[in-house]
């Protein structure tokens, strides 16, 4: 292979898809690439051409437009353009042009053809955008869990060893202290006095044997055997073992297979704690679920607070082992909402039974199922219409500032903007919620659209339900029929845009702690709901989650075809970006944020993220297009500015 062809392989190995090929397709695309060059303003293909080649930038830029001259896309150094028409073997439906001199490998059809054959992932990622985003978000979930999670993942404490020399009641007090229900057994001939065996040389990991609370039950009290016995003498010698790297899958059938509960697992030699078959089950069933049953045993705020670091290690392995958005947001949801409930128990317990009903309901992402880990409070109160704002409000002040605190305590941050039930203006009678969103609904303004965006998300997690399903119901029923209000909230949610504004690189920040970074929710996800809430109202959806109003949206005709799939991708996609960036900060030490750094993602991922961008800046473009805001509406709200400012 020439020095020219090696620079070439060399150069395609770094962007996507040519990053994952083998090395015998690199070699073949470097030695059968055409190489041209193109002053800048060249035409490469017109709209109705056929194309029988694959192009790549090796240097340069290029613009591709529609049939009618509006821009499409603007592509740089690593970028691919024109296959699918290619592949697909009909006209070229946009224009291609340098913007600048360029360099444009060229690959005949012929070879992309073999490769998309032999290669899916290769043919995956050649497909249109939304395809793309959907094998991407495939691929985040591909495998089992059971089959790819390594057993050290269950391995939640050090074991607790004793010498074959140590008597029965010692160990079984060993045993209680420790809270565990078996111990690992060793030579005595080693020097260890310690049952942990940190700073231990390898040349003390003899182990001959375990001691259950089973052996302790069949072995010993069945028997009546003397508690100073040593423990060698009843200890279980067929020790069964597992490497550390073996999978979940692996641990399962082998105490199957042998018919044992507790595996030690091992690290070469060394111990590295002990499995049992329940962990197992726990593990598939998700610890989140065993969570919130912890949640609801705690008997004060301090109890609920020493969770906070079981939640995070919760979140980091729902996401290493390969749970999609909407599990996450899920489990975080039901924890979330689970320590409000507790809260609002151990409240009423501590000031005695509600004067009259209430409900509390919580808003935005955890009405939506979709927090991250860093989620803040978003809450109110809806009392019942016989509320007394003199004899009752002093309770239901006192008890929302109680879950305020204790929320903050187990690591909620308060609301900003004081969204919060302690709030009084959040603290009121049904009829006067029914007021406010219809005030709302028919006189737009930037507060009332304000408050439309965060309360318009909501759900009931304590008390009577009866006092929130109107307030769904009245949202469904009005929204609608007011598509003024609609076409303020599409105004509304385009005021935060997709990172695409400047050419070869995302939009980032541009100073402060988080500079050269994108905000992934403010610029991305926060984006895709507020725009999905529009078309959910102008639907009547009482859908609260994402991906279920896209369900509701798809059963009408106002997207055209494959744009939800493509929204519903584009969100999932950029949702596990947010969430994965949150755990990596987690791992590492970092108190977890939004802020993504391009320089850090794939040049993959980046492909993926455009694209996932992209679907997001047609779709506002089609939000705008969809609820105009009429002339004279316009006139009135101008009127409306001019008159408060003077």
């Amino acid at each position: 292979m020439s020095i020219e062809q090696l620079e070439i392989r060399e150069h395609l190995s770094q962007f996507a898809p040519f990053e994952e090929l083998a090395d015998e397709w690199l070699d073949r695309l470097a030695s059968e690439v055409e190489i041209q060059y193109f002053p800048a303003e060249s035409t490469l293909f017109e709209t109705g051409e056929e194309l029988t080649e694959l192009r790549y930038i090796r240097s340069g830029a290029v613009e591709v437009k529609r049939r009618s001259g509006h821009l499409f896309n603007r592509l740089e150094e690593g970028d691919i353009f024109g296959y699918v028409d290619m592949l697909r073997g009909r006209p070229a439906r946009y224009s291609a042009h340098t913007l600048e001199d360029s360099l444009i490998y060229f690959f005949p059809k012929a070879l992309i053809q073999e490769l998309c054959d032999e290669d899916d992932d290769f043919s995956e990622f050649v497909e249109a955008g939304g395809q793309r985003l959907k094998t991407r978000v495939e691929q985040y979930h591909r495998e089992s869990d059971l089959l790819t999670t390594r057993v050290r993942r269950l391995v939640v404490r050090r074991p607790v060893m004793v010498e074959s020399t140590t008597p029965l009641q010692t160990a079984a007090q060993q045993m209680r202290e420790y809270s565990t229900t078996s111990l690992l057994v060793i030579d005595p001939t080693t020097d260890m006095d310690a049952t942990t065996f940190e700073g231990q040389d390898e040349h003390y990991w003899h182990l001959v044997g375990m001691l259950t609370d089973r052996d302790c039950c069949t072995r010993v009290v069945a028997d009546g055997i003397d508690p100073q016995t040593p423990v060698g003498e009843v200890m279980s010698t067929r020790l069964v073992t597992v490497q550390s790297d073996e999978s979940v899958y692996e641990a399962m059938l082998t105490m199957l297979r042998n018919n044992v509960q507790h595996l030690p697992v091992l690290y070469r030699r060394r111990p590295m704690g002990i499995v049992q078959l329940s962990d197992i089950v726990r593990y598939e069933t998700h610890s989140s679920l065993y969570l919130v049953s912890n949640i609801y045993h705690q008997a004060s705020v301090d109890g609920l607070a020493r969770l906070s670091g079981e939640v995070r290690q919760s979140f980091v392995r729902l996401v290493n082992d390969g749970a999609n958005s909407e599990m996450v947001g899920r489990a975080l949801a039901t924890i979330g909402r689970s320590i409000i409930r507790r809260l609002l128990e151990l409240g009423e317990e501590e000031l005695g039974a509600p004067p009259v009903p209430y409900a509390f309901m919580v808003l935005g992402s955890m009405a939506r199922d979709e927090p991250t880990i860093n989620a803040d409070q978003d809450h109110a109160l809806v009392v019942d219409d016989a509320f007394d704002s003199d004899a009752h409000d002093r309770y239901f002040e006192q008890l929302a500032v109680f879950v305020r605190e204790g929320m903050a305590a187990c690591g909620y941050a308060r609301c900003k903007g004081d969204i919060m039930a302690s709030n009084p203006r959040w603290r009121q009678p049904l009829s006067v919620w029914k007021s406010y969103f219809n005030d709302w609904m028919d006189d737009p303004n930037p507060e009332h659209l304000l408050h439309s965006n965060i309360f318009f998300d909501l759900t009931c997690v304590y008390g009577e339900n009866r006092l929130v399903e109107p307030l769904q119901e009245l949202i469904a029923e009005r929204a609608p029929h007011r598509p003024l209000f609609l076409a303020a909230m599409a105004r509304n949610a385009l005021g935060r845009t997709p990172p695409l504004g400047f050419f070869r690189t995302f939009v980032v920040e541009k100073d402060g702690e988080h500079k050269n970074s994108i905000n992934i929710k403010r610029r991305g996800t926060a984006p895709l709901v507020d725009l999905v809430r529009v078309h959910a109202l102008a639907c009547g959806s009482k859908a609260q989650n994402t991906f279920l109003r896209l369900d509701d949206i798809n059963k009408t005709q106002l997207l055209a075809e494959g744009v939800n799939d493509k929204l519903r991708y584009a969100f999932e996609f950029l949702s596990m970006v947010r969430i994965r960036h949150q755990a990596m900060d987690i791992e590492t030490d970092q108190e977890p944020d939004n802020n993504v750094m391009p320089d850090n993602v794939s040049s993959r991922e980046r492909h993926h993220l455009k694209e996932a961008f992209e679907v997001l800046n047609h779709a506002q473009r089609f939000m705008a297009f969809r609820y105009p805001i009429p002339p004279d509406a316009e006139r009135k709200m101008k009127s409306k500015r001019k008159g408060r400012s003077t």
